[in-house]
């Protein structure tokens, strides 16, 4: 269902995950022998903080686990599948839980495509995660992510064991596009350039902060890089003809917020990612998940921060964002109570 063949076949990266690691982390892939799962186990393989595995899939994954156990880092690597209750033992013990698993969309289709099938995955995950590993931090990477994580806490909640500050969806690929896409146009290095990405995880819901950056930008620069910002992940499924959809830079991506999220509990201060977490910013309005940047915390969420100052184009992004999101959100909410 969410396994797939592809591989990374190649680890260079800017950005390196690694220090020497004070404590004991295990971290559990969910969807690990997927497009983005595999990619993502890799990184995580080689983040010197994570010192324990552990990999789940339907199928494959303990091929994928003995593959990277060959790596000469110092972390353990165990792959599991549904039988013996791999899901079970992939959980115990798990201090972060990432979860890739699901279909990638095809050409045509949007991330509230893969609703139907990706609602089910999740929400079985989430009762496993409840019942296996409830005091773990969650990264829902599973799309639509609107939808995902509202199922995902609907059913934390369910079981009694909801901390809204360990639940959190990752959007962080939405700020490595928006420095990637914004350097090319100004021609500096993407580490120089910081971009403030607020609100969901799809289409218009993503809202790049451009008037954050210190650039100046024109009308034609603003709608072309914030539509591509907004639809980067069209390009990709294109490009790749039917084949799949973002799993490298995805992967890339989760990684990052898995070692941001590791440095906080380990005790670095002043970590910030943007993440989609249940937030006060926008719940007058009915909005009761929101991405902002967030700084992290031993215990996950530390601050939400505020958003900020905006241009009149972006006030106008962002009322275009509420309306969707909070259809998304309600209905990955109804999916769970239905």
């Amino acid at each position: 269902m969410f396994a797939a063949t592809r591989v990374l076949s190649s680890v260079a990266a800017k950005r390196t995950f690694a220090t020497s690691a004070a404590n004991l982390s295990k971290v559990a892939v969910l969807g690990a022998a997927g497009g983005i799962g595999q990619p993502l186990s890799l990184l995580l393989k080689n983040n010197t903080r994570v010192t324990d595995l552990s990999l789940y899939d339907i199928v494959n994954s303990p091929g994928v686990a003995a593959d990277l156990s060959h790596i000469n880092t110092n972390s353990k690597v165990a792959g599991f599948g549904p039988e013996n209750d791999g899901l079970k033992k992939a959980l115990e013990g798990s201090e972060i839980v990432v979860i890739p698993a699901g279909v990638p969309r095809k050409p045509g289709m949007t991330r509230d495509d893969l609703f139907n099938t990706n609602a089910g995955i999740v929400r079985d995950l989430a009762e496993a995660c409840a019942k296996h590993c409830p005091k773990a931090n969650f990264l829902i990477i599973s799309n639509p992510v609107n939808s995902t994580v509202p199922i995902f806490a609907e059913v934390l909640k369910k079981h009694g064991v909801y901390d809204p500050k360990r639940l959190f969806g990752v959007t962080t690929l939405d700020v490595v596009r928006a420095s990637r896409f914004v350097s090319e146009v100004k021609g500096k290095d993407p580490k120089d350039v910081n971009v403030t990405v607020i609100g969901g995880h799809s289409g218009v819901t993503i809202v790049p902060l451009l008037s954050q950056t210190g650039e100046k930008f024109s009308q034609e620069e603003l709608d072309a890089l914030t539509n591509r910002i907004q639809f980067g992940g069209d390009e990709v499924v294109k490009a790749k003809n039917g084949t799949g959809s973002a799993t490298l830079s995805m992967a890339f991506a989760g990684a990052r917020f898995a070692d941001s999220l590791l440095q906080a509990k380990q005790g670095k201060k002043g970590i910030v990612e943007p993440t989609f977490v249940e937030s006060p910013i926008y719940a007058d309005q009915g909005i009761e998940f929101f991405a902002t940047n967030v700084e992290l915390g031993p215990e996950g969420v530390e601050k939400i921060l505020p958003v900020g100052e905006t241009s009149e184009y972006e006030k106008d992004l962002i009322t275009k964002c509420i309306a969707d999101l909070k259809k998304n959100i309600e209905k990955g909410k109804s999916f769970v109570k239905a």
